[in-house]
């Protein structure tokens, strides 16, 4: 089994641990719908695609 030459700093070992985020993502709320989702995206609602609080695209129904 391989054994590390020389010990591992703690600002090194803390360097590569600060990649782990612990916290949950903001949330937006749309203008037009009042719906919470995640900001610089696009969601549905409705059967409708929103985007910066205008419709960008309507699901199509199968008839």
């Amino acid at each position: 089994m391989a054994h590390p030459k020389r010990k591992t700093s703690k600002t090194r070992r803390d360097k590569r641990r600060t990649h782990y985020k612990t916290t949950a993502p903001n949330l937006a709320v749309c203008p037009t719908t009042q719906e919470y989702h995640l900001p610089h995206r696009a969601h549905w609602h409705e059967g409708k695609l929103y985007y910066k609080g205008k419709v960008v695209m309507e699901k199509e129904t199968l008839v």
